[in-house]
C-alpha cells in the first residue's frame, strides 16, 4: 500500500501541475483575443482576405461544421467584407481531398475563381497560419470556424503577425461540439508551446502571394 501512494502522490501532483498549466494558458490565450472574434457580419472589419479552416469532408460534400465556414466566408466576400478568400485544409491523401471539395462548393456559390487561393498543406491551424505569412503573405485577415476554435487561431496569426480577426461560422448545434471544445483547451497549449519551440509545417513550398495571381487551378 505504502509502495503505491508512493506512486501516486507524484502522478497526482504532475496531473494537478499540467491541469494548472493548461488553464492558466487558455485563460491568457482568451483573454487576448475573445474581443477579436465578431458574431454579426455587420461587425466584422473590412480587410482583404479571409481564410477559411478546412473540417472535413463527406465523400464529395463539406461536413457540416465546413458548410457552415464555407458559407460564412462566402457571405463575407459577396458582402465586400474581403476581396479575397484563402482556402486552407489537408489534402495529403489522394482519397481524402478537403481543398477540391471546397474550392468547387465556393466556386459553385458565386466567388470569382481568381479570388480564390488554395492552401494545399494546411494540415493544421497552425500550419495554416505559418504558410499564411510566411507563403502567402497575408498581412491582416478574417479567420472563420466555429466560435471554439477561434482564439487559437487568432493567437497564431498574431504570433506570426497577421493582424487577424475572427467571425464565427456556427450556425445551430453540432455533433460532438462539447468534446471538440474541450479538446480545444489541449490544442491551445499545444499551440502556445509550438510558438515557444518555434515549430516548422511539415510542407512549404513556393511562395504564392495573395497579391497576385490565384492558384486556383492546381499544377
Amino acid at each position: 500500500m505504502k509502495k503505491i501512494k508512493k506512486f501516486l502522490l507524484p502522478v497526482i501532483i504532475l496531473c494537478l501541475i499540467t491541469l494548472v498549466v493548461v488553464l492558466v494558458i487558455n485563460s491568457n490565450v482568451m483573454a487576448e483575443t475573445e474581443k477579436l472574434i465578431f458574431t454579426e457580419l455587420k461587425d466584422v472589419p473590412k480587410t482583404k482576405v479571409v481564410i477559411i479552416f478546412g473540417a472535413g469532408i463527406n465523400g464529395d460534400q463539406p461536413s457540416r461544421y465546413l458548410k457552415d465556414r464555407l458559407d460564412a466566408g462566402i457571405s463575407l466576400y459577396k458582402n465586400n467584407k474581403v476581396d479575397k478568400i484563402l482556402l486552407s485544409g489537408d489534402n495529403g491523401r489522394d482519397e481524402y481531398d478537403e481543398l477540391t471539395v471546397m474550392k468547387l462548393y465556393c466556386q459553385k456559390n458565386g466567388v470569382d475563381t481568381t479570388k480564390i487561393y488554395i492552401d494545399y498543406a494546411g494540415f493544421d491551424s497552425y500550419s495554416t497560419m505559418y504558410r499564411a505569412k510566411y507563403i502567402f503573405h497575408v498581412d491582416t485577415a478574417i479567420l472563420v470556424s466555429q466560435k471554439y476554435h477561434l482564439n487559437r487561431c487568432i493567437y497564431l496569426g498574431d504570433k506570426f503577425g497577421i493582424k487577424s480577426f475572427g467571425y464565427s461560422a456556427d450556425r445551430g448545434v453540432y455533433p460532438g461540439y462539447k468534446y471538440y471544445a474541450f479538446r480545444e483547451k489541449l490544442s491551445v497549449t499545444k499551440a502556445v508551446l509550438d510558438i515557444i519551440r518555434g515549430r516548422k509545417p511539415k510542407y512549404l513550398g513556393e511562395p504564392v502571394d495573395v497579391n497576385g495571381k490565384s492558384n486556383y487551378t492546381k499544377e
